[in-house]
């Protein structure tokens, strides 16, 4: 079987986006705590499998290439176990212009979900805390998980506002070419590439942010980890959930519904559709 085409594409994803506007809130609840810790578990991995060589500048690069690679698990789950992520369901978006779907049914769907999300990523951030596996490398997980949290708080609103746009619009590409694929293993690649270029670039994701930051802020607690961070003392002063919140996940959130929304499903409805 053939992939789809765009327009049958859109028409599949319309009707999926008519189908999440309308499920019920215990659904939507606890498909997207499970969303948000499969992405905690690539979040937790992709960190685990390079931090060694993210902690040095000359092999930052390869770094992101491996985290890329290993983050990408997180999207392959939620989309063949079937999951509510909030980043992907920007794209009910395109069965709320065709009338499918009223506003207020998509909004209630971001809500319930992105709320989920964040259960099930602050859990897994948590359990990974207390599990011990963050003083892996003679601690040096630990202070790396510190240093990338403290940097994502001490971005400026419009480098998270941009990075959240770029980053959703290859996730809601990711999601677009999956729902074109007829078998797991196209799905597996089509998640697969778009994803891989969002975390090798570091493009700012809200739901993984929930995990990155709380991590981030869990393992500010023992102090050797923040020690060997080498994050200044005003950036680490910034990590808390308060933080979390005003100064990364909101303008991300932003960003990431500007670039699903508008990028990938106005963009192709109004390409494809009169």
């Amino acid at each position: 079987m053939n992939h789809l085409q765009p327009g049958e594409i859109l028409a599949s994803l319309t009707e999926i986006g008519v189908n999440k506007a309308k499920s019920p809130a215990r659904k939507l609840v606890l498909l997207g705590i499970m969303a948000g810790a499969f992405i905690a578990f690539a979040g937790a991995a992709s960190t685990m499998g390079a931090f060694n060589l993210l902690a040095a500048p000359e092999t930052f690069g390869l770094g992101r290439i491996l985290c890329g690679a290993i983050f990408t698990g997180g999207l392959v789950m939620v989309t063949l176990a079937g999951a509510e992520l909030f980043t992907g369901n920007t794209l009910i978006a395109i069965a709320v212009i065709d009338k499918r779907a009223r506003l207020t049914e998509m909004l209630r769907n971001w809500l319930i979900v992105y709320i989920a999300n964040f259960v099930g990523s602050i859990l897994v951030a948590w359990l990974v805390y207390n599990s011990g596996i963050l003083g892996g490398g003679d601690g040096l997980l630990g202070a790396v998980t510190v240093k990338i949290a403290a940097g994502k708080v001490n971005m400026t609103f419009m480098q998270h506002l941009t990075s959240g746009i770029l980053c959703n619009w290859l996730v809601c590409l990711a999601v677009w070419c999956a729902t074109g694929a007829p078998a797991t293993a196209g799905k597996v690649l089509a998640v697969f590439f778009p994803i891989w270029l969002f975390a090798t670039c570091g493009f700012e994701h809200s739901i993984a942010n929930m995990y990155f930051i709380s991590a981030g802020i869990f393992a500010a607690a023992n102090e050797a980890f923040v020690s060997a961070s080498g994050a200044a003392s005003e950036a680490l002063a910034a990590l808390d959930f308060g933080s979390m919140f005003l100064r990364n996940l909101l303008p991300v959130t932003l960003g990431n519904i500007i670039g699903g929304l508008l990028m990938v499903a106005c963009g192709y409805r109004f390409a494809l559709k009169k």
